[in-house]
């Protein structure tokens, strides 16, 4: 019994000092010029955003703004009858078009410095 609570209580811990659990969409958006700048993300021709540098909330931040990218792209291709693959191509594009010299972006499968 006792064990129990220990370790109850060491998953507790766990859970509430995780910054994963923390973090949402909002979150995720207000942090992604700062993880952008320090390179740990950048912009994929596929439209999302890729991990350059993992560590910190990168991961994160990616993964609840991919998500929501991916919601945004699927309702657009529904909108205009496109395949959701042409609305991410294309998104990608710009992304990497508007990227700020200095950002990283993956050209060739390969992330580099624009």
């Amino acid at each position: 019994m006792r064990m129990t609570f220990r370790n109850l209580g060491l998953l507790l811990a766990l859970l509430l000092s995780s910054p994963v659990w923390a973090m949402s969409l909002n979150d995720a958006m207000g942090a992604l010029p700062a993880a952008k700048a320090a390179g740990q993300l950048g912009e994929q021709p596929d439209g999302y955003l890729g991990v350059v540098t993992p560590g910190g909330n990168a991961a994160e931040i990616a993964r609840q703004i991919n998500q929501a990218r991916r919601a945004e792209y699927q309702k657009l291709a529904n909108d205009n009858g496109i395949q959701l693959r042409d609305v991410e191509s294309m998104a990608g594009k710009k992304a990497i078009e508007r990227t700020p010299a200095g950002q990283y972006i993956m050209l060739n499968g390969v992330w580099m410095k624009k």
